[in-house]
């Protein structure tokens, strides 16, 4: 169950393929159950209410990127940033910011902010390394600023309240976005460009007025999940048909057709994530029911380790596998493996949950397989020597605020604890 997967990844196989047939051969060859429970398990695997939220936050983030809520919130940030040094840069990462709370997938975060700020970016004089780099590494927010599907992954996968994740992914979604705004600053300050307007309160007011529609589906999303009126996957539900009233009938830049087309494409996508959804639960559960999980707890409590031994080891070995292996799949597989580990050593779950979040969220902009490349590659052809170097600063800040909030638990137990 470790080497086959290790050996089919190195031979090119798509990761689905490589867990059925891992679990497939080992069903077959080493375990003495009807092959019939493969369906059963995968289908089990899927039949979550929670997972229901994951097609509709999918769905509302498409839409809401078709239907001119980029181009709107930029001009909404924009106008409260105004002229400072990378106000632009700044702007795209306050962008990425909203826009996460709306929709919680990064490749959306990468298309739908990439869209509207790269040229601009490159325009106003700041390098393809840079511009490359930023775009691609902020979408990660989208996986920590709730709505996030990644929390939505680890919570079925740990049985844990999605709501509980939804909050303690607020402060550390934050001080990722903080990190890189430092350093966007100080890169703007080197290359002396002043690239936006004066702050001016008619065209924040005028901004404020355009984007209302569009900012409301953060306060219906968030605010309807922590007054208790309705859960993330009712939320979901809500914010697509939001999206829909307002990108069909007020801003009117979707028609019926567009609409059916974004409907099929998020079909699309929701089926390659539930496809790895279904073959990661066979996966784990014969993780699981092999005494796996349990032997490498057991394990690490005989070694009598210190616990930030442990945080630094498991955060050291997500790093290396979100740089291979997508977020979903990753989760999916190790979260029943490496949560009893956490228990062991005394981690809340909800504050591992961010840990493990956080951790493959950065293996999105992280080489050589980040999904956050591929797409941004996909979208503006930028060569891998142009865009690998200007991601490694984002790399070593993202992995810097991820040491802060492995180890100062209140960032991530915070709000949690003020709201439940």
């Amino acid at each position: 169950m470790v080497l086959a997967p290790v050996v089919l990844l190195c031979l090119g196989f798509p990761i689905f393929l490589i867990l059925l047939a891992t679990s497939a051969a080992v069903l077959v060859f080493f375990l003495n159950v009807p092959t019939a429970i493969t369906h059963q398990i995968m289908f089990s695997s899927i039949d979550r209410f929670a997972l229901l939220a994951v097609p509709f936050f999918i769905f509302t983030g498409e839409l809401m990127f078709r239907g001119g809520l980029a181009s709107r919130l930029l001009r909404w940030v924009a106008s409260m940033i105004g002229r400072v040094r990378g106000s632009l840069p700044l702007t795209t990462l306050g962008m990425t910011t909203v826009f996460s709370a709306i929709s919680g997938a990064t490749t959306a975060a990468v298309a739908a902010v990439g869209s509207v700020t790269y040229w601009r970016l490159r325009e106003t004089g700041y390098s393809d390394r840079f511009a490359s780099g930023l775009i691609t590494s902020a979408a990660a927010i989208d996986n920590l600023i709730p709505p996030s599907l990644g929390f939505i992954i680890y919570g079925v996968a740990s049985e844990t309240s999605i709501a509980a994740l939804f909050a303690a992914g607020i402060i550390p979604g934050l001080v990722l976005a903080g990190f890189f705004g430092v350093y966007i600053y100080a890169h703007a300050a080197r290359t002396s460009l002043r690239e936006a307007e004066a702050f001016s309160w008619p065209e924040f007011l005028g901004a404020t007025r355009d984007s209302l529609w569009g900012l409301g589906a953060i306060v219906i999303i968030l605010g309807g999940i922590y007054s208790g009126v309705f859960s993330p996957t009712e939320a979901a539900g809500i914010a697509c048909v939001y999206s829909i009233i307002v990108t069909v009938l007020v801003y009117r830049e979707v028609n019926l057709r567009q609409l059916f087309e974004i409907a099929a494409r998020s079909m699309y996508v929701t089926a390659q994530v539930f496809v790895i959804v279904a073959v990661a639960g066979l996966y784990a559960w014969l993780l699981t029911t092999g005494g796996v999980a349990q032997s490498a707890a057991n394990f690490v409590a005989g070694l009598h380790a210190p616990a930030w031994v442990v945080l630094v080891a498991i955060n050291l070995f997500l790093l290396f596998v979100g740089c291979f292996i997508d977020t979903a799949s990753a989760m999916l597989v190790l979260t029943p493996l490496l949560v009893p580990i956490a228990r062991t050593i005394g981690i809340d779950p909800i504050h591992f949950g961010v840990i493990v979040v956080m951790n493959l969220s950065i293996g999105t902009f992280t080489p050589p397989f980040g999904l956050n490349i591929f797409v941004f590659q996909a979208l503006f052809k930028v060569p891998s020597a142009v865009l690998y170097p200007g991601l490694v600063p984002f790399i070593v800040l993202a992995i810097a605020a991820l040491i802060l909030v492995s180890y100062v638990p209140a960032l991530s137990l915070w709000i949690p604890r003020a709201l439940f």
